[in-house]
């Protein structure tokens, strides 16, 4: 990565953020604390930049252009609400920002420029009964891997051509990032460095992921306590054995078990994780207690959340989303 940075996640409008799509937020809020300190080259945090994509909603599902406006403001709020500082990050939505900037948009043209009918089709299967909008969509996510999008943050630095940019996202968003690798080259710009992470499974098990279209498969930041442990209680696919002597003896199996699995995540204590992966494999620790300590973990972190949430208004999310200059780490 380039020494001067911005991390930039990306995210589409939905009715209810789970917590399957807290994962590309929640990283740049703590990981860059105790990484970003440890470069050797000039420690510093970087900046934040969130695109909501509610034009890309809009595109693919059957929404209006409010509709699509409003879910990127509610999913913005959710965002907001996990710790980021106003000083240091800029939530901006597609429908709004393309207007605001000239910059942005003639980046997204740049980046058109470079990239044919036949590679889009190549990279995102489309076809011709898709509109043009959705092949036209690649380029406007791509844009904000560079610095010259946002001319309020960046102007005043002398060289945006050496202005890196490190994006977190689910696998899925892979196709549009190696595009933008490939023609950033050609834009003479650095090349955005990608983090990936993997999809929570949904409730019932591995081989499936969350889904916004099916409650019972997920954890939603809106769920009461009472849903969570219902939900978790009933739905969580179980690596146990079928019997409590059955796991007894056999154990558990983690690699399957979705409590077990989720905890890989949401739980920071390493030393206490490795615990409860000993036990469950021996089978001294039981399905039931398991699925208990992810309850009590996930219980208390949506509960924060909600009651942060609650505390964003229109206000706060308006000072988020105005273009403007953010305290520089270089």
């Amino acid at each position: 990565m380039h020494a001067a940075s911005h991390c930039i996640t990306c995210c589409g409008g939905i009715s209810s953020f789970h917590t399957d799509g807290t994962k590309e937020a929640v990283f740049p809020v703590y990981w860059p604390r105790s990484v970003f300190r440890s470069f050797t080259f000039r420690p510093r945090y970087p900046l934040f930049i969130h695109q909501l994509t509610d034009d890309e909603k809009f595109l693919w599902k059957d929404l209006t252009v409010e509709s699509a406006l409003n879910l990127a403001r509610e999913n913005a709020k959710d965002i907001i609400a996990l710790g980021f500082d106003p000083k240091k990050t800029f939530i901006f939505s597609d429908f709004q920002y393309m207007g605001q900037c000239p910059e942005f948009y003639r980046t997204v043209c740049q980046i058109q420029r470079l990239v044919t009918f036949n590679q889009v089709r190549g990279i995102f299967g489309f076809n011709e009964s898709d509109c043009i909008g959705k092949i036209a969509f690649p380029a406007v996510q791509a844009a904000p891997s560079f610095a010259k999008s946002f001319p309020s943050i960046f102007g005043s630095v002398a060289n945006q051509a050496e202005i890196g940019c490190l994006i977190p996202c689910a696998i899925d968003q892979d196709p549009y990032f190696r595009m933008t690798r490939d023609v950033a080259p050609r834009l003479g710009l650095p090349k955005p460095s990608m983090l990936y992470s993997v999809f929570f499974p949904a409730l019932q098990g591995n081989q499936t992921k969350m889904s916004a279209s099916n409650p019972n498969t997920s954890i939603y930041l809106t769920d009461t306590p009472k849903q969570i442990k219902t939900k978790i209680n009933k739905y969580a696919f179980s690596g146990g054995g079928d019997t409590i002597e059955a796991h007894r003896t056999n154990g558990g199996n983690c690699d399957v078990d979705v409590s077990y699995q989720y905890l890989r995540f949401f739980l920071e204590d390493d030393a206490e994780l490795e615990r409860i992966r000993q036990e469950y494999t021996s089978g001294k620790l039981l399905t039931g207690e398991l699925k208990k300590i992810l309850i009590n973990l996930l219980t208390s972190f949506v509960k924060e959340h909600q009651k942060r949430r609650a505390e964003v208004t229109d206000e706060v999310l308006d000072q988020f989303m105005t273009p403007r200059a953010l305290s520089l780490p270089f």
